[in-house]
């Protein structure tokens, strides 16, 4: 079986379904950014595991070994570091305005705050 060969695939993908059950099931704003986090955290997972090759170093030229096979390919790792820096400022501006929502409609339901804005138009 692949799924305990590959186990860092595996989690990632179990993680990113946990997160998007979340987001959709839930109707609580904070639930909903939690889940989004964990999807977040299962990407961020996946790519770091394709990155790493067994065996291989990081790209850093030691003894002379400039060889492309004796190291691994930093692109996934700085995507990682890039895609952290993004979410977690999506995560704080959506916990900014969950809190200003909260403010105004006293719930963090939903569909609830859905309801109440619809009310406003009219």
């Amino acid at each position: 079986m692949r799924l305990f060969v590959n186990y860092e695939e595996t989690a990632a993908v179990i993680l990113f379904c946990i997160g998007f059950t979340t987001m959709m099931l839930h109707k609580n704003l904070i639930k909903k950014i939690i889940g989004m986090d964990i999807m977040d955290t299962a990407v961020y997972l996946f790519l770091a595991s394709q990155g790493y090759i067994e065996g291989r170093t990081a790209p850093i030229v030691v003894n002379g070994v400039q060889s492309v096979e004796a190291y691994i390919n930093p692109i996934p790792a700085g995507l990682v570091l890039t895609g952290i820096v993004v979410s977690v400022s999506v995560s704080a501006l959506m916990l900014a305005l969950s809190v200003r929502l909260y403010y105004r409609y006293h719930t963090l339901n939903l569909d609830e705050i859905i309801a109440m804005a619809g009310k406003e138009e009219v």
